[in-house]
């Protein structure tokens, strides 16, 4: 995460001289100014919003309902949204927390003060951001662990058709390379392995370490040709990446995987894996570095 990159904070204010006060306090930082809760709304889709200063009392559309659409949005919902507002009483204060604000400020602005609530917030965002991916990543390689690809694949198994395709991959004879070159470059080849299948596997793909050398892909495609040669591809990209060691020698390595099909006797992912899983063992007895369609 570089946090040199300018954070962009949208300013919700029917007021334009307020908008100024904030644009002059909030220099260091890349502000979409909004004078009106519709207008906000419309922004937030089109821009990549790290923060929202919201004013409450505005004509048409408050602050309290555009906070509230937002919280209500998964997409937009994280977004710390901080009150600006002249109301200063309990009742106010309270049902901008209860709407799901972050932080509250009343006007007249204090700069100062403005300025070190906005950075609290964004720094929070960054350590909940960093928490998350933590949480969700595996730690060496940096795709989705084993939790984070079932949480992902249950639900798009749930909403796909028969283009839906489960791939279980094996990186071939690893234990033998770790044996003989250290797990150092054990280490090495899985990370610089799953930064290839990453790059080559189409973006709405979930890739997940299932553990060890093992690792678990749900993909749409087309049509069982243009599955395995997706798979196929992923063999070519894998055997022709050099993977230095710690001795100085460069190595290559090859990647074995089974491919099943959400139709026929699939009932579940939990099926779906397992039969991909089946062609797997297939393709590692047929001499590994191939891929194998399990044909249901």
């Amino acid at each position: 995460m570089n946090e040199d990159i300018a954070k962009t904070i949208l300013v919700v204010d029917d007021n334009e001289s307020n908008i100024d006060m904030l644009l002059a306090i909030l220099k260091e930082y890349d502000v979409i100014p909004s004078t009106s809760g519709e207008d906000a709304l419309a922004l937030i889709k089109e821009e990549s919003i790290d923060l929202v200063l919201l004013d409450i009392l505005m004509p048409g559309m408050d602050g309290y309902t555009v906070c509230q659409r937002l919280k209500n949005q998964p997409e937009t919902q994280n977004i710390p949204v901080i009150f600006i507002t002249a109301k200063s009483d309990e009742e106010s204060i309270e049902k901008a927390y209860d709407l799901g604000g972050a932080d509250y400020v009343t006007k007249p602005f204090k700069p100062k003060e403005l300025l070190a609530r906005v950075k609290v917030q964004l720094k929070l965002q960054d350590v909940l951001r960093e928490l998350n991916f933590l949480a969700t990543r595996d730690s060496l390689t940096g795709i989705y662990n084993r939790r984070k690809f079932f949480q992902l694949a249950e639900q798009m198994y749930a909403e796909a058709s028969d283009d839906l395709y489960a791939l279980m991959i094996d990186i071939d004879h690893f234990k033998r390379l770790n044996d003989k070159y250290g797990h150092h470059t054990g280490d090495i080849a899985l990370k610089t392995i799953t930064t290839a299948i990453s790059q080559t596997l189409p973006e709405s793909s979930i890739f997940g370490r299932m553990g060890g050398e093992e690792f678990a892909v749900l993909l749409k495609a087309g049509d069982e040709t243009r599955a395995m040669e997706i798979a196929s591809l992923l063999q070519q990209k894998v055997c022709e990446i050099p993977i230095n060691t710690d001795g100085g020698s460069t190595i290559y390595c090859t990647i074995s995987s089974g491919m099943a099909c959400k139709k026929g006797d699939s009932t579940s992912l939990d099926s779906l894996l397992r039969q991909a899983d089946s062609a797997l063992y297939k393709a590692k007895e047929g001499g590994r570095n191939r891929s194998i369609f399990r044909d249901v």
